[in-house]
């Protein structure tokens, strides 16, 4: 399995013979990323991205950028839309005739039109789609996969830059820690 962890490339050439690292290392970052991947990966449904467009155009106009921003901050970090899911939701909106853009010093800034006021309004008894991500109380939403992360970072360093002798012991807290869950699930 290949692929992208954090910025750092866990690919088959990065394993095994030669590199210095036991392969079950690499393994077990690429399980971990993808559970992190897998079961932490919000679920944004149809239309939560224009929704989250609208209800933050109607506070005040602003450009592509900003909007994602603003989302992922309003999401605590558990919800980043992709430019190439939201400027064509911006377009989709401009096509509606619910939205606007003036470009000014080579930015478009997009604004609510007054249609596109009605509907924003409209939608402000419905919850706001990044309000779906607030599950920090439980820590599922974002606390949780950070740590799981920020782990997954550390012995990721440990495993590039440590002795044998580090790695070693890195795999061995490692082992601990998932003990260590499993025995939170497992308590009354």
């Amino acid at each position: 399995m290949s692929g992208s962890f954090m910025g750092e490339n866990f690919g088959p050439k990065h394993r095994g013979q030669g590199s210095g690292f036991p392969g079950g290392l690499w393994d077990a970052m690429d399980q971990l990323r993808d559970v992190f991947e897998r079961g932490f990966s919000p679920r944004v449904g149809r239309g939560d991205v224009r929704a989250a467009v609208l209800a933050i155009l109607a506070e005040k106009p602003m450009h592509g950028y900003q909007i994602i921003q603003e989302i992922e901050e309003r999401s605590d970090g558990a919800w980043k839309p992709s430019p190439g899911s939201v400027y064509p939701t911006l377009q989709m909106l401009a096509d509606e005739g619910l939205i606007t853009a003036e470009e000014s010093g080579g930015k478009k800034t997009y604004s609510l039109t007054e249609a596109g006021r009605a509907e924003a309004e409209a939608s402000t008894e419905r919850s706001t789609p990044w309000e779906a991500f607030g599950t920090r109380d439980s820590g599922r939403g974002t606390a949780l996969p950070k740590a799981g992360m920020k782990l997954a970072q550390a012995a990721a360093q440990v495993g590039r830059t440590g002795t044998p002798e580090q790695v070693a012991q890195a795999i061995e807290v490692l082992d601990e820690a998932r003990r260590r869950l499993y025995s939170i699930l497992a308590q009354d």
